[in-house]
């Protein structure tokens, strides 16, 4: 019998899995509606009205622009309402990742170039808890029912049978993300082109995001995988997390406040988490121009994709390595 394809069998099997996948399809299916119901075709007079705002906000722009140029050289004396950055560079329109454009001043047009990334976010976020439950349940109940045990005892090799599961779970986890969000993005895009407009797509920016989502669903999934397999039940698993949100990203933050702790989000799971997904996250610090008297202070800081990746891929390899000594040492019985 092929221990790969009895896991397959049994996963699939699972009422967990079969009932999380069909409140995938429910959200997919709430999501397109709603969008459809609240989009329309633009007329050409609305076409026209949103590019001359368009226009008018770009001239803004470069009026702000060359305003702050001429404040900088003296040749103009500001006033209260200017705003003067460091680097009138921050305010340049030919320097911005994006321009106004008519899109942005649609209303009731769903636009699939500005709605992409948030919908993406939306789909990884729940494959992330399916991946996180999923991989916890799978092992958890195996573990809490004997069923391990009776695996075992046709195939007595402890680490072979943990390291099928978990290969099988990653697998078949991969394969369903991969292709629910590339239905997922295909049909909001077909929607912009009959319901709306697609716009100026970043493919390159959106293509990354999307690998970068299916990555932390295998982080996920592994995580509630390991944390099942040490606490030798799925409880055990949702207890671990459970504890964390309320103890650390609730509780600390509240500490962090009180002792007027700098840059609290570098502490922060949830902040290098962000940081991989979107490849780069911004934090205010309000404390961190406290004791400055004058000249400009800075109180952003960020965090790059690279702690993010680096991370959580210690952390969940941390896990699964302690998940896997466990079960070789440990009585099953």
């Amino acid at each position: 019998m092929n221990l790969v394809r009895a896991e397959l069998e049994r996963l699939a099997a699972r009422r967990f899995v079969q009932l999380m996948v069909v409140l995938l399809l429910a959200a997919f299916a709430v999501t397109v509606a709603t969008t459809l119901a609240g989009s329309h075709r633009p007329t050409p007079g609305e076409l026209g009205r949103a590019q001359a705002q368009a226009a008018e906000e770009v001239r803004n722009l470069e009026a702000a622009h060359d305003r702050c140029l001429r404040i900088k050289a003296g040749a103009v004396t500001p006033d209260e309402n200017d705003y003067v950055p460091r680097d009138c560079a921050e305010v340049d329109p030919a320097l911005m990742e994006e321009l106004p454009s008519a899109a942005t001043y649609l209303n009731g047009v769903f636009v699939f170039a500005h709605e992409a990334l948030p919908l993406l976010y939306f789909l990884v976020a729940f494959l992330m808890l399916f991946g996180f439950l999923v991989g916890a349940s799978y092992i958890g109940a195996d573990l809490n029912s004997g069923g391990v045990v009776n695996l075992l005892l046709w195939r007595p090799r402890r680490r072979a049978v943990l390291g099928t599961k978990l290969g099988t779970l990653l697998g078949a986890l991969l394969a369903l993300s991969a292709a629910a969000s590339a239905a997922y993005l295909a049909v909001f895009w077909l929607i912009g082109q009959a319901s709306g407009l697609t716009g100026r797509v970043d493919w390159a920016a959106l293509g990354g995001t999307y690998g970068r989502g299916l990555v932390l669903v295998l982080l996920a999934a592994a995580l509630g995988f390991a944390l099942a397999t040490l606490g030798r039940h799925t409880s055990a698993a949702l207890g671990t997390v459970a504890a964390y949100l309320v103890v650390w990203e609730l509780g600390a933050r509240l500490v962090f406040d009180i002792l007027q702790v700098a840059r609290p989000e570098r502490f922060m799971l949830s902040s290098y988490l962000a940081a991989w997904l979107t490849g780069e996250v911004r934090f205010w610090d309000g404390y961190a121009c406290n004791g400055a008297t004058t000249g400009f202070c800075d109180g952003f800081y960020r965090i790059g994709w690279a702690p993010g990746l680096v991370l959580l891929l210690a952390l969940t390899g941390a896990l699964v390595i302690a998940a896997f000594t466990a079960f070789r040492r440990r009585d099953l019985i």
